[in-house]
């Protein structure tokens, strides 16, 4: 089947794409550099001719609160109109775990008004909300530096490896639309102080990460809770050990 990978140049899509296509689909790159831009609209109703299914992975080029819900409202918009017009059968949207807990930060704000836009298109629908990469240790690090001392509460967090994102999202986007949320997470879980200071002294890192329950994610103060997926989570395979050992070669 035709299945259009918005976002499919990216960390996750391109992964994605690779994953569909070995499953004997028609997966098509969507984004700027391919001429498709979903902001603008340009390419996009051409890119969604003949697919059955379409997947947006894509993120905002800004983080700041009302870039970001400009992008993805307005990228949102689009899609589904594109996606309905050209028939589509399912359409998909990679979200975060905690979005729905996470409401004090802009970002996750902007995540929370993507997928209710999703949610309301009257196509059948899945939202795959994922734990945190491994990929992004360095990011959330760098994000909660001050000085030489990175600042993080000690909440849990279920953090996985990109390629396991891709692999479950390739079965869930040629499966049944569920019509909700699935959630996708690491095998193991860990303190999110606790995974920044395993990436850092891995690399060789010589910032000190200290445990501060007061100190903010993206904006958003945490409970014990708020990034762990419930019990029905798909799980993937890689351990974090094992991701810094191969991604060292």
């Amino acid at each position: 089947m035709k299945v259009v990978v918005v976002g499919g140049t990216g960390l996750i899509g391109a992964r994605l794409v690779e994953r569909l296509r070995a499953r004997g689909h028609d997966a098509l790159a969507a984004a700027p550099s391919r001429g498709v831009d979903t902001v603008t609209g340009a390419g996009l109703a051409e890119a969604m001719r003949g697919a059955e299914v379409a997947v947006d992975v894509s993120n905002a080029p800004a983080f700041e609160e009302e870039a970001v819900r400009a992008f993805f409202e307005t990228s949102g918009r689009n899609i589904v109109r594109a996606a309905g017009e050209a028939g589509v059968r399912h359409l998909a949207a990679l979200s975060v775990v905690g979005t729905d807990r996470l409401q004090g930060s802009g970002y996750f704000r902007a995540k929370a008004a993507q997928e209710r836009l999703y949610e309301a298109a009257g196509l059948p629908c899945t939202i795959v909300r994922s734990t945190q990469f491994f990929e992004f240790a360095r990011a959330i690090a760098d994000a909660s530096t001050e000085g030489a001392t990175v600042r993080l509460p000690a909440a849990r967090v279920q953090p996985i490896a990109a390629d396991d994102v891709a692999e479950l999202l390739a079965e869930v986007v040629v499966g049944t639309p569920v019509g909700g949320t699935v959630e996708i997470a690491g095998p193991e879980g860990m303190g999110l102080d606790e995974f920044a200071r395993r990436y850092l002294q891995s690399v060789g890192d010589a910032r000190a990460v200290v445990r501060d329950d007061e100190a903010t994610y993206f904006g958003a103060h945490l409970d014990a809770d708020s990034l762990v997926p419930g019990s029905r989570a798909r799980l993937g395979r890689v351990r974090f050990a094992d991701w810094f050992t191969a991604s060292r070669h």
